[in-house]
């Protein structure tokens, strides 16, 4: 859990400036450098996920081409998607190791599933996601969402 939430500290303030259309300065050294999960590492990630969903708000954020601080641009609405995606996915890391359960609204799911399924290829060839978990066909969105992704459902 303190590798996700490092994860998340150290790339958050890069998904919010993508919703600004600014660049941010990443920390230095790379992400298994830095140990950003001390202190209050939750304040600041509860106030980070504010700042990545008001950054991301605007319909303007969603227009035009953005970045994650990188010299390559995507369009906005396809790392919208994605910063959403790795949201909702590691939101559900988290909560499996904390015991919970994540409940999403039905509309966010059937459009994640929609993004995720159109792209998951470049996502494996990316990292970003392991080997496909077989999930039914009629099995909740988020499960069939967590297989594309590699995750078990079963975990849970």
């Amino acid at each position: 859990m303190r590798a996700l939430v490092n994860h998340l500290l150290f790339w958050g303030p890069s998904l919010a400036g993508g919703g600004r259309k600014e660049s941010v300065p990443q920390p230095p050294g790379t992400e298994s450098e830095v140990d950003l999960a001390v202190g209050d590492w939750r304040g600041r990630l509860l106030a980070l996920l504010d700042d990545i969903t008001s950054s991301w708000a605007p319909p303007s954020a969603w227009e035009g081409e953005t970045s994650m601080g990188t010299p390559q641009t995507l369009p906005a609405p396809v790392l919208g998607d994605m910063i959403v995606g790795e949201l909702a996915m590691h939101g559900w890391d988290l909560a499996v190791a904390t015991g919970q359960r994540l409940e999403l609204p039905a509309d966010l799911l059937t459009h994640l599933h929609d993004t995720v399924f159109a792209s998951v290829e470049q996502g494996r060839e990316m990292g970003m996601y392991g080997p496909e978990v077989a999930v039914p066909a009629d099995a909740p969105t988020l499960d069939r969402i967590l297989g594309l992704t590699g995750r078990d459902p079963a975990w849970a």
